[in-house]
């Protein structure tokens, strides 16, 4: 059950109390399910590449041995890896791969995340680098 806190209201600011939820407590299996929910977004990048599911009509006719195929093989592979937890605590192997692509793809196009298509390469990316840095979370 969540804690709150008594609210007095008082024009001096440092005596005002805000309800607060304290969530630490929960930050270790918060920090695990953001890991697989991120793993799980990968490797759906992966498996539109491969497997046509879910479909995208770009990918259809993909070769494996071409840079989609690659990415989609380490899309795929990074995925499973971080669904399960293997080498926890140390950053993923697709982390350098979605650099790459964000720097090569989109800023040769616009420098804008927004106009390129360049959120998720983003986000994915700083999403690794944070799981690299706290750890697991509760996933055991």
């Amino acid at each position: 059950m969540l804690r709150r806190r008594r609210v007095t209201l008082s024009d001096n600011p440092e005596e005002r109390n805000v309800p607060s939820i304290s969530l630490e407590r929960y930050q270790p299996y918060l920090l695990g399910l953001l890991r697989i929910v991120t793993a799980f977004l990968f490797l759906q990048h992966g498996t539109a590449k491969f497997f046509g599911f879910p479909h995208v009509a770009m990918f259809d006719g993909l070769k494996f041995f071409s840079m989609l195929g690659a990415a989609g093989a380490l899309e795929i592979g990074g995925g499973l890896l971080l669904l399960v937890g293997f080498l926890r605590g140390r950053p993923p192997s697709c982390c350098p791969h979605d650099g790459r692509r964000l720097f090569h793809g989109a800023f040769s196009q616009r420098a804008a995340a927004d106009l390129n298509q360049g959120e998720p390469a983003v986000l994915f990316c700083f999403i690794f680098l944070y799981l690299a840095a706290a750890g697991p979370g509760a996933s055991r």
